[in-house]
């Protein structure tokens, strides 16, 4: 089995075509159609049924493909790897964070890791926590950041608890809650802007409203984090967002829980199956020292703690 027919037969199973993935893979199609029989031969079985025209995956191709995804990851990986060695002036590290922290504590840590490596490629991958932790399990990810305690349990991952933060109400600063703090209850009945399907924010939301006894009313869903600060700024509604999200946002007041309030938990992860390349281990290490020096001198957003060695 080498690399170069996984590698081909991911691109049919994606393309679901042959000339087309020979295109995406820039070789001859009768060549990358030798390639997929040769290792159909050597797996004993067919991957892909090509009946009528209609290229689809068996049941093998089927249980192949995420492990062939992660194979053709993997050796990527091990490639930067050996090439990190000349002392890390050269590679990539793929970083997945939430839309929270991408709209607030990582820019600041991107420069900081940019400005010490800058010979060093960053991608960035936003999403919600379910999406980031999918992205991992395939190789496509070297770090994330995600949501407690949504995937605390995978036994695939490695976590490492770094930061807690509270969950505010979120208003038009023209027209500021009355009152100090709002308890849960207090959201009955009111217009509520509500995150995309998916959405961690969504789901704490919806499960805070439940706890207490009601079905939140939507005046608008759908929507990523930009958005949805956008409509409650236009008068949509209300909703419940991370407290650093706001900072820098005049427009838009932050009114707290009352206690115990709500509070959720970012954990860096990776997968335990792999150690981290070096380029991921140094963009953890450029993270948590700049979130240390942010708790030292109290430049973390309001609402925002830093847990473990750096705290």
């Amino acid at each position: 089995m080498q690399l170069q027919q996984l590698a081909y037969f991911v691109a049919v199973a994606e393309a679901r075509h042959f000339t087309q993935a020979a295109e995406r893979m820039r070789v001859a199609q009768p060549s990358l159609s030798k390639q997929i029989k040769a290792l159909e031969a050597e797996l004993g079985a067919p991957l892909l049924s090509r009946a009528r025209g209609n290229v689809t995956l068996t049941p093998a191709g089927e249980a192949l493909l995420p492990l062939a995804r992660r194979m053709l990851a993997d050796a990527d990986t091990a490639r930067r790897e050996i090439g990190e060695l000349a002392g890390l002036r050269r590679g990539r590290v793929r970083i997945g964070a939430t839309p929270s922290l991408c709209a607030g504590l990582m820019a600041d840590a991107l420069a900081r890791f940019h400005r010490d490596y800058p010979g060093i490629e960053l991608l960035v991958e936003e999403g919600g926590s379910r999406d980031l932790v999918r992205a991992l399990a395939r190789g496509q990810l070297d770090l994330a950041l995600i949501i407690m305690p949504l995937q605390s349990d995978d036994p695939s991952l490695v976590t490492e608890e770094i930061l807690r933060e509270n969950l505010v109400v979120v208003s038009p600063s023209i027209a500021p809650p009355r009152r100090p703090y709002l308890r849960i209850e207090d959201l009955r009945g009111r217009p509520m802007v509500m995150f995309r399907r998916g959405y961690d924010l969504r789901e704490a939301t919806l499960s805070a409203c439940r706890q207490a006894g009601f079905e939140p009313r939507f005046a608008v869903e759908g929507g990523e984090m930009d958005a949805v600060l956008r409509f409650v700024e236009a008068g949509l509604g209300i909703a419940l967002v991370p407290s650093m999200v706001l900072d820098g946002r005049p427009g838009l007041t932050g009114t707290p829980l009352a206690p115990p309030g709500l509070r959720r938990t970012i954990a860096i992860a990776h997968r335990k199956d792999v150690e981290p390349i070096r380029a991921a281990r140094a963009f953890r290490a450029t993270l948590l020292f700049f979130l240390a020096e942010a708790a030292h001198d109290g430049s973390l957003p309001p609402g925002v703690e830093l847990l473990g060695e750096g705290s």
